[in-house]
């Protein structure tokens, strides 16, 4: 089957990550030599991805909005201080990241959280998977944001440690150290919702 057989059956190669920081690159190029379309390319890879991640840090959908139109308002703004050798999906993930802190810190208030019934054994039917999500999603908002942060990057977002550690500007023993007691803190907050 060749490559124009592979694409006209919806089947494609994924992305590398060296193929992705070219890419991100070569937009970034573009949109700084004054072709402004390149800012639709780099917003149509990264906007549901930042929103994502905004949306699991807030669990908010208005206020994760707000900050992924945030975070490429100032990503555009601040272009020209994007330093190529470094990834820049980093950097924007990084901007998401303060962002959704930043928007925590506005709020200074906790997220209430409704009784939830416990947790469905393995292989529980599909449309259980959904309220498990959910209540996982509501006891993250039960965790500081920096425990936050490094669950969601880690097991939402599927990044490395390292790929972490440079989000979040610390290192890898760090990451892991932090990723630890988040999950050892969230197992307790779920295991509590439970009873």
């Amino acid at each position: 089957m060749g490559l124009s057989n592979l694409w006209g059956s919806g089947l494609y190669l994924k992305e590398t990550p060296a193929a992705a920081d070219e890419q991100d690159r070569a937009l970034v190029k573009r949109y700084l030599e004054g072709q402004r379309d390149a800012a639709s390319g780099l917003v149509d890879r990264y906007q549901q991805r930042l929103f994502n991640v905004a949306f699991r840090m807030l669990a908010n959908v208005q206020d994760a909005e707000d900050v992924t139109q945030t975070v490429f308002l100032s990503a555009f703004r601040k272009l020209d201080t994007y330093d190529p050798r470094y990834r820049f999906f980093s950097w924007i993930y990084r901007m998401t990241v303060n962002e959704s802190l930043n928007t925590l810190k506005r709020r200074k208030r906790m997220v209430a959280l409704e009784d939830e019934p416990g947790i469905p054994a393995l292989g529980a039917a599909p449309d259980r998977a959904a309220e498990v999500e959910d209540r996982v999603g509501k006891a993250l908002m039960w965790l500081n944001p920096d425990d936050r942060a490094v669950v969601v990057l880690k097991h939402f977002m599927s990044f490395s440690y390292q790929e972490i550690a440079d989000v979040l500007e610390i290192s890898v023993k760090t990451v892991k150290s932090r990723l630890f007691t988040a999950r050892e803190r969230l197992r307790l907050t779920l295991r509590e919702r439970e009873q």
